[in-house]
């Protein structure tokens, strides 16, 4: 049943109101709230549908970007959005992780959660805005959450911390970009980019955010308690204590030794080879009505028995299931070059998860063009990471990236980001791609330190190398341990899983996901410092491999050569409808990018050519002197002598008297010819009537002669010859070829 009554609250949240509408739009969802900061507008619902017979919790999480919110048209060729973006997806993500954990046992209703942005003022980004109104979606709706979640982003700028700082401050330097999402009582999920920032930084910074993570539930619970509906209930399922007894007595002893089995492969084999014995002996004969549920019971009491058995092992016993000490690192092998036609390429290998990392340098031009939400427009780096079926021994459909990808491509880009150099320094796109071929716990750290060891391998100039490592925490009321590199098993059955990635002066990327209440500031702090010494550990270890940047690039990777020229000569150098440019790229092999600010870009495959365009670049867009030399083309001949090109838009006039020094020649084409190439020498410039005076370089009348020299000569009437009066003359004036510097045309 809907209601007309329209419910707001709101508060203050980093110095900016934040109010909670619903009860006007989406009134048929079960739950439908408007998130408002500024003039940034979210409709987030919360939806309930059938009820599934299935084991997991069916939840669906979906932000769909609508490109009318910043007032844009879809630049795709059908105009109409598609698939969400990786922005969208991010945010997806970031509602999923910390609600998931909070629904009650035994809920098997599907439910969707969308969020959609309406308005974007690029000042409050949307994402944390969709964040916190799922959560008082599912506040005021029948699903019963047990507590609200709230967002908060956290930026340090100039050296202070900023709650919700504006959106084109984080795209300007910001030094830590940290979103926090938690509830009242504890934090359950951190994602976080900065600039190589302290371990005690993070720390402060998560206890400002959960100073305003207590007041955004606040107002979600005040919300609920004006407008929420009655909640369904649902009864938690329950084993019969009985029986899991008697499965421990039967089988405890097996599954204790299966599960303390080191390698993965075969601890997998053994506990799937108790878990079939379970169910053969207690779900009873297949054909009988009730072996489903008997089935179901078994494979329940087995799982819980692993569980129990594992996390003790670990919490009480100090033992962990590949027989590690608590800060121990798996054994790492490091390989760089391994595939000899890329640019760059790293195997990373730590215990049973293996990374192939391949960095691909490409041009300006080939950046990544964004049409998104947001302020920003194109990215020159980006890191993408594929997890195939085969890295965990499975068979399975590959029909492009997942989430989880996309998160883990996001999470490694973002530990590389601060180390990057940027394309003034380095003027290359880059890709990195990492393939994970092996998977035990741990691949998107894996990619961390391959992508690291791969850019440096093809001779990207980072400012640091940087490595990840994951973390966990196994807790079993007041014992606890917070585990250095976790294995997939302690992933799945932990408490925690906490990734840090940086260099050795401070944390560049952060991913944190805890599925309890109980985690304390001091159980995060010995995360933290533990995590350090094994990035440290990393570090050292990949140094020992590659320890800076290869001096040389791959022979396969383009080179890039700049040059710097006025910007009043860009019309120049492009030419009419862009012939020059294009003649040049042609005739020697390459790809020529010219910027606004003059900036030139020459990007060859072949160093030779590079050089000689960038010669010829220089010699066109030089400032032609007396005394320069050149080797030029004649382009044309006239009765008085022979126009020389010297660049491209510039010509000089090979006097008739100076044609053949110490011989009187009657007729120029008796001596030259279009297109013969000579070596000539400026013996004068009028820059007023854009004339060029030349003589052949080995005149002996100017062999010898400086600049200055020459200069005198000319103005006495002794350099040029008669070169200037009969350029004065009218077939000097009739001539069709233009011989002065042709710049400040148009760009095409």
């Amino acid at each position: 049943m809907t209601t007309n009554t329209v419910t707001t609250v709101s508060a203050e949240i980093g110095g900016t109101e934040i109010s909670l509408e619903t009860g006007k739009m989406a009134k048929q969802a079960g739950g439908s709230v408007v998130v408002r900061q500024g003039d940034t507008m979210v409709l987030c619902t919360a939806t309930v549908g059938n009820l599934r017979d299935v084991d997991f919790l069916p939840l669906t999480v979906d932000v769909e970007e609508r490109m009318y919110a910043a007032g844009k048209i879809p630049g795709s060729f059908f105009k109409r959005e598609g698939r969400s973006g990786e922005k969208g997806t991010l945010t997806a993500r970031m509602i999923d992780r910390p609600i998931r954990p909070l629904f009650p046992k035994g809920w098997h209703y599907e439910t969707q959660l969308v969020a959609m942005p309406l308005s974007v003022d690029h000042v409050h980004p949307y994402d944390i805005l969709a964040m916190n109104g799922a959560s008082a979606a599912l506040m005021i709706s029948q699903v019963p959450l047990p507590t609200p979640v709230g967002a908060v982003r956290i930026g340090k700028i100039d050296g202070s911390f900023v709650i919700n700082p504006a959106e084109e401050l984080l795209l300007e330097g910001c030094e830590l970009d940290l979103v926090v999402a938690g509830t009242d009582e504890a934090i359950l999920m951190v994602e976080a980019g900065a600039s190589e920032i302290g371990e005690e930084e993070i720390l402060d910074a998560l206890d400002i955010a959960h100073g305003e993570i207590k007041k955004i539930c606040a107002l979600q619970r005040e919300l609920a308690e004006k407008a929420g509906r009655e909640k369904m209930v649902v009864e938690a399922p329950s084993l019969d204590e009985g029986l899991i007894e008697q499965v421990r007595s039967s089988h405890g002893a097996d599954l204790e030794a299966a599960t303390q089995v080191e390698d993965k492969l075969a601890r997998q084999d053994a506990c799937n080879a108790v878990c079939d014995a379970i169910v053969a002996q207690y779900a009873g004969d297949e054909s009988a009505s009730d072996y489903g549920q008997k089935k179901a019971d078994a494979l329940s009491i087995f799982a819980k028995l692993e569980k129990a058995m594992i996390r003790n092992r670990i919490a009480v016993q100090k033992k962990r299931p590949d027989g590690r000490d608590a800060n121990q690192i798996r054994d790492i092998s490091i390989e760089v070059g391994v595939a000899p036609r890329t640019h760059g390429s790293a195997l990373f290998t730590r215990g049973q998860t293996q990374a192939l990392s391949v960095a691909s340098l490409g041009t300006l031009k080939e950046e990544m063009r964004l049409d998104t939400l947001g302020l920003e427009k194109n990215r020159f780096y980006w890191h993408h990471y594929n997890f195939p079926p085969f890295s965990v021994g499975e068979a399975g459909f590959m029909r492009g990236p997942k989430r989880r990808d996309i998160g883990h491509g996001a999470l490694a880009e973002r530990a590389l980001v601060p180390v990057v150099p940027d394309t003034e320094t380095f003027p290359y796109t880059i890709r990195v791609v990492s393939d994970i071929l092996e998977s035990n716990g741990s691949s998107s750290m894996a990619s961390v330190c391959g992508s690291s060891l791969s850019l440096m391998q093809a001779g990207v100039p980072l400012k640091a190398p940087v490595a990840g490592i994951a973390m966990g925490l196994i807790k079993e009321g007041d014992d606890y341990i917070v585990l250095t590199d976790i294995a997939g098993v302690e992933d799945h059955l932990g408490d925690m899983d906490f990734k840090v990635a940086g260099t050795e002066e401070g944390i560049t990327a952060l991913q944190m996901d805890i599925k309890i209440t109980g985690v304390t500031f001091d159980i995060l702090k010995d995360a933290l410092s533990q995590a350090k010494d094994a990035r440290l550990n990393i570090l050292g270890q990949m140094n020992a491999v590659i320890s800076a940047p290869s001096a040389e690039m791959s022979p396969y990777a383009p080179r890039i050569i700049q040059i710097q020229i006025d910007p009043s000569q860009i019309g120049m150098l492009i030419g009419k409808g862009g012939e020059t440019i294009r003649g040049l790229a042609e005739e020697f092999e390459s790809q020529i990018d010219v910027n606004d600010d003059g900036q030139v870009l020459i990007y060859s495959g072949n160093g030779e050519l590079g050089e000689a365009l960038r010669e010829r670049i220089t010699t066109m867009m030089k400032e032609v002197e007396v005394g320069d030399e050149f080797t030029g083309k004649v382009v044309k001949t006239t009765t008085f002598g022979a126009f020389v090109e010297l660049a491209k838009g510039t010509d000089g006039l090979l006097h008739i008297s100076n044609v053949s020094p110490g011989e009187r020649v009657e007729n120029v084409d008796d001596v030259l010819s279009r297109g013969d190439e000579i070596q000539v020498r400026v013996v004068e410039v009028d820059r007023e009537r854009g004339r060029i005076g030349l003589r052949l370089a080995d005149d002996p009348s100017i062999a010898g002669k400086s600049a200055d020299e020459l200069a005198a000569a000319v103005a006495g009437g002794g350099g040029g010859g008669g070169q200037r009066r009969e350029r004065s003359g009218g077939d000097g004036g009739g001539s069709d070829r233009p011989r002065h510097r042709r710049g400040g045309r148009d760009r095409d």
